[in-house]
């Protein structure tokens, strides 16, 4: 999988810019001046939202009216480009035929972004942790974006239910309906986490052994209302049980207690809990050992390599994990962002971009 071009149009501070990429990309120049900018718009032709969290109207430059971005790009062997056009909303096309959904993008290109915005992973609370996962998933399931869709839509009319039951009682007798909703849903979306981090857990436990030279071992363990084995309607009898006996509390606190918006994934290093106790190298390096290992599963289940996007990270690590680092990138495509070209003077080969105020200087 590689992205040979990209055109940017009216994005963010880029007016308008062309490249074209080598196997190994180093976009370096000040801060503020485009370089995330640039790493931003090629994620989204992965399907995803951006991964900074805005929303699409504010990817669209200061007083323009809309967003062009186009790529062509290899995949399997096979020439193919795909344009993503944005207005109030994202609109994208694939080979010159409009998809219903940008998110079908995902589909065709697959790629990993590593950016110092994802030590919330570890530092922040369960959110984070579950739209990683989410996010991971997205990209392997095609159908994993509609169901998280379909769980979202019932729990919102669930908790609706919920707040007008507090002014009419004998409402209470629909609140089943709803429960039936959110466990069927709930419980394909913890069956896919539970799979997800089982076949994950290898990957990021060889990868942070060599990360930290096999003086620590990590462990990921996924975190619901119970122990499940990984059987869907196990997982939805227990959801429904368990809706029916907070359903009090619930009706009291106006929300949904029990479901996967509330679940969590622990990432212990030598039995700690890293989010508590880690340090903040061992914070990083946990977040490093699962981006990659999201690349290495990638690959393992697609049979493609995807791209890495590292925005930003190289130099806040040491000389050891940004050896470990490249030497576990250099058989795939990379974009690779910073300050000082300088950082990576270990890449001997690749191309490398000066962005200055939005657009290409010259070196």
């Amino acid at each position: 999988m590689k992205i040979n071009n990209i055109q940017i149009e009216n994005y963010r501070n880029i007016p308008s810019l062309r490249l074209d990429f080598d196997n190994v990309n180093i976009i370096w120049g000040e801060n503020a001046q485009g370089k995330t900018n640039l790493i931003e718009a090629i994620y989204l032709f992965t399907g995803a939202k951006s991964f900074r969290g805005v929303k699409d109207s504010q990817l669209i430059q200061f007083g323009k009216d809309f967003s062009r971005l186009k790529i062509e790009f290899e995949n399997s062997g096979r020439q193919q480009n795909a344009e993503i056009i944005i207005k109030n909303k994202r609109q994208a096309k694939l080979n010159g035929i409009a998809k219903k959904s940008p998110s079908q993008l995902g589909d065709e290109l697959k790629a990993v972004v590593f950016s110092p915005i994802h030590l919330s992973m570890i530092k922040d609370g369960p959110a984070e942790r579950r739209k990683f996962i989410d996010n991971a998933l997205c990209q392997l399931k095609s159908g994993y974006r509609n169901l998280l869709k379909d769980y979202n839509k019932a729990l919102k009319q669930r908790n609706a239910l919920l707040k007008d039951i507090s002014f009419n009682s004998s409402l209470e007798a629909m609140l089943y309906v709803w429960d039936k909703n959110v466990a069927k849903a709930g419980a394909k979306i913890i069956y896919q986490r539970l799979k997800y981090i089982d076949s994950l857990t290898p990957f990021v436990k060889d990868i942070f052994s060599g990360i930290s030279s096999g003086r620590e071992e990590i462990e990921l363990k996924y975190c619901s209302g119970d122990k499940f084995d990984a059987d869907t309607e196990k997982i939805e009898k227990y959801l429904l049980f368990a809706l029916e006996q907070n359903r009090t509390q619930d009706i009291f606190n106006k929300t949904t207690s029990v479901g996967p918006h509330r679940d969590d994934i622990e990432i212990m290093i030598n039995g700690i809990n890293a989010r508590l106790f880690g340090s903040q190298g061992q914070q990083r390096s946990c977040v490093l050992a699962i981006k990659l290992a999201e690349a290495g599963l990638l690959k393992d289940l697609t049979g493609e390599e995807p791209i890495i996007l590292l925005d930003d990270v190289m130099s806040e690590l040491d000389e050891g994990r940004q050896d470990y680092l490249l030497n576990h990138i250099k058989d795939r495509q990379v974009f690779i962002t910073c300050c000082d070209k300088n950082t990576i003077l270990k890449l001997k080969q690749g191309k490398t971009f000066h962005i200055n105020c939005g657009g290409l200087e010259e070196d």
